[in-house]
């Protein structure tokens, strides 16, 4: 008999399965670039990888999707070459990479997210997306909440501001976030293969790396980082003495709820013009407060922060200051991304109606300007054509210099004699309602918002302010503070004044 052999115990099939990573990025923050790392990561140490991409739509209304698939067993030979996906799916992915905040709640909102299996990293810098920008009123997303519905989505959330750390660094934001990526934990690979993977890549070696190791140092502790980001700033004492002066008048004069905000109107008025421009703020709210009803603590705080923001008004005088402004400068270079040795040129283009050349100008000669007269036709024919001013440029600086210079005869300005006009009346709105109704006079403190930008944005917002004023001289102490909220709503929504004109029929206040 030939005796049987025992049989080899039977290995049990290991099901390997691919790790699956999406990255969210906009043009320039090198979403690309960061793909072809993770690829190129995981092929030099084992793994089949492929990457694909989904461009987004442009004008900051959508990121570029890259979708990267890796795989386990490419250093051995007898492990057959897998299919790998083409596009992401919902509740299928290990890793998410956003560059921007409100990317990582796209990610959330398609599904992409999962509490059972997503570490999500993203940064909690805001590119503001254009319904944001062109909403008439705040369009702005709540980072905070934004922050905190995003943490629950998840299973892991790291996030930091990846710019910052960008910045700090000299490089982009993809570099943050590749360290990030491995100071989640969530990849099989050492430090040192990461750092290889940068090497290789043999473009920007010293500020990638340097990037790269604050965002796997910021990883660990990402929610503190974010913490002491926000918190309170340390106030120190201003130099000046007037300066010094106004901020000590609003500790003594003001009660403390409205502090922060009366600070912040005074440092406004004092870049915006000067000490006794904000003094003459100062006094318009004491005057205010001391009326009948002035002493509601919501109507202060809206007379004060709606207050400054209109003395503040955009005019041509404001554009050409801010236009100059060495932080300006800075901030353009650091958006392109230019060195310190490289040549740039910027261009304004400049296209102001003859309202706003004849409002820069002295009252007398503004109003005489405005007639239709000869003058005025040729005027505003060659307004029309308009004109680039390369503010790079020592001619195009000087320009605008001068321009922004004639803010020492702003008071005289048909401008300031217009918008001078209009606050006293809408302030006086704001007395005759608080007398009798302090909430009808806080919505009309807050109708403020209708009116801002320039040139025809300030135009639409205007008519439309004018409208909610007119209804509030109508209406009186009959008007309910909910019907003005919904009306001033309204007029923030649509800057034509298409959605005011719907909700004046529905109240019947046409």
């Amino acid at each position: 008999m030939t005796a049987l052999q025992p049989t080899a115990t039977p290995q049990p099939i290991i099901a390997l399965q691919p790790i699956k990573i999406a990255i969210l990025a906009m043009g320039g923050e090198g979403g690309g670039v960061l793909a072809d790392w993770v690829v190129n990561l995981g092929e030099e140490n084992g793994y089949f990888a492929q990457t694909t991409s989904v461009p987004g739509v442009a004008q900051r209304t959508g990121a570029t999707i890259y979708y990267v698939e890796l795989f386990p067993g490419a250093d051995n030979s007898q492990t057959p070459t897998p299919v790998l996906a083409l596009m992401p799916m919902a509740g299928d992915l290990d890793v998410v990479l956003a560059s921007e905040l409100m990317e990582a709640g796209r990610a959330v909102q398609r599904g992409f997210v999962t509490p059972e299996r997503t570490t999500l990293i993203s940064s909690t810098h805001r590119v503001y997306s254009i319904a944001e920008k062109s909403a008439m009123g705040d369009g702005r997303v709540n980072s905070s909440a934004l922050i905190r519905h995003t943490a629950q989505a998840a299973r892991q959330f790291i996030h930091f501001d990846m710019a910052q750390a960008a910045q700090e660094s000299g490089s982009v934001i993809s570099a943050v976030l590749f360290g990030a990526l491995f100071g989640s934990g969530v990849l099989p690979f050492s430090r040192e293969q990461f750092e290889e993977t940068i090497v290789r890549g043999g473009v920007g070696v010293k500020p990638s790396l340097r990037a790269f190791t604050l965002g796997a140092e910021k990883a660990a502790q990402p929610e503190e980082a974010y913490e002491a980001k926000t918190a309170q700033q340390v106030a120190h004492s201003p130099k000046n003495q007037k300066v010094a002066a106004l901020l000590a008048r609003v500790e003594t004069q003001f009660a403390s709820h409205v502090h922060y905000l009366a600070i912040e109107g005074v440092r406004r008025l004092i870049d915006y013009q000067d000490p006794a421009y904000a003094t003459l703020y100062l006094d318009r709210l004491n005057h205010l407060f001391a009326q009948k009803g002035g002493d509601d603590e919501r109507l202060q705080r809206a007379l004060v922060r709606h207050l400054a923001l209109w003395m503040s008004y955009e005019d041509t005088i404001r554009v050409a200051d801010l236009k100059i402004r060495d932080s300006r400068f800075a901030r353009v270079r650091r958006e392109v991304q230019a060195k310190d040795n490289q040549l740039l040129d910027i261009n304004e283009f400049m296209h102001p109606r003859i309202e706003e050349i004849c409002e820069t100008l002295p009252k007398s000669l503004g109003r005489w300007l405005m007639k239709p007269h000869w003058f005025h036709k040729a005027l505003r024919k060659v307004a029309q054509r308009g004109r680039t001013i390369t503010t790079s440029s020592l001619g195009g600086f000087l320009q605008l210099y001068v321009l922004a210079a004639w803010r020492r005869g702003r008071r005289s300005t048909l401008r300031y004699q217009l918008e001078n006009g209009r606050i006293e009346k809408w302030l006086a709105a704001v007395v005759e309602a608080a007398r009798i109704n302090p909430a009808l006079a806080t919505e009309i403190a807050q109708c403020q918002r209708v009116v801002k930008g320039y040139s025809d944005t300030h135009a639409r917002g205007l008519r439309n302010f004018q409208i909610l004023m007119d209804i509030v001289a109508q209406q009186g102490n009959k008007l309910a503070p909910v019907n003005l909220r919904e009306l001033r709503e309204a007029a923030l929504a649509d800057e034509h004044g298409n959605e005011l004109k719907k909700c004046r029929q529905r109240l019947a206040m046409e």
